[in-house]
């Protein structure tokens, strides 16, 4: 395993620290049972349609051909469409889904402690995409302000990862060489891939690594004990 020598060290938020997969399939399955016109059409069919729409959305607004308004409008309101449903309750399932979302955030398992550990040891912060006010929300509830120097928010930057600006941004922030940043994230593109040509060193945290990922990233790990190691903290 190879060794890790970083002066700062980045996490993403979603799916890296935090479970965002897991409170989007707990949210929609609270959506499904939460109105009526459900009745007939299958969970895992609601997940299907609005996860495909909703990628779709996401590579739409990280390209700057929508805006916020309009993913958070369209997703539902596509995903309404292909199910045969009222469009016109595309605004308040919207609304609904967002409580039922915020409900069910956790840590991954073994997010926290590996976390913890490390920002013991090494100055951290916090790199994420998604929205602020969201963003935002998942740091104060799970008190991520305490330890982390620097939180970016593609939002509050004006583009979002892969995107340069959010790295350069980030290295200035640290005032250390770009070198001495380690990116720990889940996504190959917009962490992987992004942090590579940061000349940042990248760990990535996966379960289903690529070919690619191995020649990019410094470390590809599945289990946050792998990650201790490879920075010399002792299980």
């Amino acid at each position: 395993m190879s060794q890790l020598k970083p002066k700062f060290i980045y996490f993403d938020l979603d799916d890296t620290l935090l479970d965002h997969k897991k409170a989007e399939r707990a949210g929609l399955s609270d959506v499904h049972q939460h109105f009526d016109m459900f009745r007939n059409i299958p969970e895992r069919q609601l997940l299907d349609t609005y996860h495909h729409i909703n990628k779709g959305l996401w590579e739409e607004y990280g390209r700057g051909e929508i805006d916020r308004h309009e993913l958070h409008r369209r997703r539902f309101q596509e995903t309404f469409r292909d199910l045969g449903v009222d469009q016109d309750m595309h605004e308040e399932a919207g609304q609904v889904y967002m409580n039922y979302y915020r409900n069910h955030w956790e840590w991954i398992n073994g997010a926290k402690e590996t976390y913890d550990r490390i920002a013991e040891r090494f100055e951290v912060g916090i790199i994420t995409n998604g929205f602020a006010e969201t963003q935002w929300l998942k740091i104060d509830q799970f008190k991520l302000k305490d330890t982390a120097r620097h939180i970016v928010i593609s939002e509050e930057v004006g583009e979002m990862k892969p995107h340069p600006k959010v790295f350069d941004h980030a290295t200035d922030l640290t005032g250390y060489e770009r070198q001495d940043i380690l990116y720990v994230g889940d996504s190959f593109t917009s962490d992987i891939v992004g942090g590579s040509k940061a000349n940042w060193q990248v760990a990535w945290f996966t379960k289903n690594p690529i070919d690619q990922g191995y020649k990019l990233a410094n470390l590809v790990f599945s289990d946050f004990n792998e990650l201790l190691r490879s920075l010399n903290i002792q299980n």
